[in-house]
C-alpha cells in the first residue's frame, strides 16, 4: 500500500490544564513571544492555509493568542481526560470540515525548539519512506511532532486517557519513519524547566 500525505492538515494540541506547571504554559513567552504563538507561527509557515488549534483548560485566556486569521479553533469539552481526548477532537474536526486531507501533522505547544524546516523535513521523510507515520524521536522516545496518514486515524481515535499517541507510536514502529529532533527533549512542564530553558537561552 502506498502512504502518500500530498494535503496534511495541522493540528496543535493546546489544551492541556498545565497543572505541575501552575499556570498555562501556552501563555509562556520564550524570545519574547509565547510558547503557542511561536508553534502557530512554524505551521503557518508552511503553507498549506489548515492550521486547527484544539483548546480545553484555560480556554478563555489562550483564545485571543489564536484570534488571527486563518486558524481555526475548537474546544475540547473532554479536555480533562487528558492528550487523547484532544488527538480525536482535532481528527473528528479534520474529517468532517476538510475530507480532502489525506493526513494530519500533530503539534504540542511547549517545543520551544521547533521551526518549520523540520516540519517539512518530516513531511518528505514520510513522503520517501512510503510509511503511514513519521515522527520525531529525541531521548529514547518517539512524539511529536509526529505526521498520521488517514489509514491510522482510526487507530488513534482508539486512544484513551493522557498518553497521547506515543504508545501507539511504539507499538507500531517498524512503521514508523524517525526523524531525530534532539532539541524536542527541550519541553515544559514544571517552573524548573522553564527556568531551565531560558538559562539554556540565555547561554546560546
Amino acid at each position: 500500500m502506498n502512504y502518500p500525505v500530498t494535503s496534511p492538515g495541522i493540528v496543535i494540541l493546546a489544551g492541556g490544564q498545565s497543572k505541575r506547571l501552575g499556570s498555562p504554559k501556552q501563555l509562556l513567552q520564550v524570545d519574547g513571544t509565547t510558547l503557542l504563538e511561536r508553534t502557530v507561527a512554524a505551521a503557518q509557515e508552511l503553507g498549506n492555509g489548515t492550521v486547527v488549534v484544539v483548546l480545553g483548560a484555560h480556554a478563555e485566556l489562550i483564545l485571543p493568542e489564536v484570534s488571527q486569521a486563518g486558524i481555526e479553533v475548537i474546544l475540547n469539552p473532554n479536555w480533562q481526560e487528558g492528550m487523547a481526548a484532544s488527538l480525536r477532537a482535532g481528527i473528528r474536526h479534520i474529517e468532517s470540515h476538510h475530507p480532502q486531507m489525506d493526513g494530519i501533522l500533530f503539534l504540542v505547544c511547549d517545543q520551544p525548539f521547533l521551526q518549520a524546516d523540520l516540519l517539512m523535513e518530516l513531511i518528505n521523510l514520510q513522503a520517501s519512506a512510503d510509511l503511514p507515520v513519521a515522527a520525531c524521536r529525541y531521548g529514547d522516545r518517539l512524539g511529536t511532532p509526529a505526521l498520521f496518514h488517514h489509514s491510522v486515524f482510526s487507530q488513534l481515535l482508539d486512544l484513551k486517557g493522557d498518553t497521547g499517541a506515543r504508545k501507539l507510536l511504539e507499538g507500531m514502529a517498524d512503521q514508523v519513519a524517525v526523524l531525530d529532533f534532539e532539541k524536542g527533549i527541550y519541553d515544559i512542564d514544571t517552573r524548573e524547566d522553564y527556568e531551565r530553558l531560558l538559562t539554556y537561552k540565555n547561554n546560546l
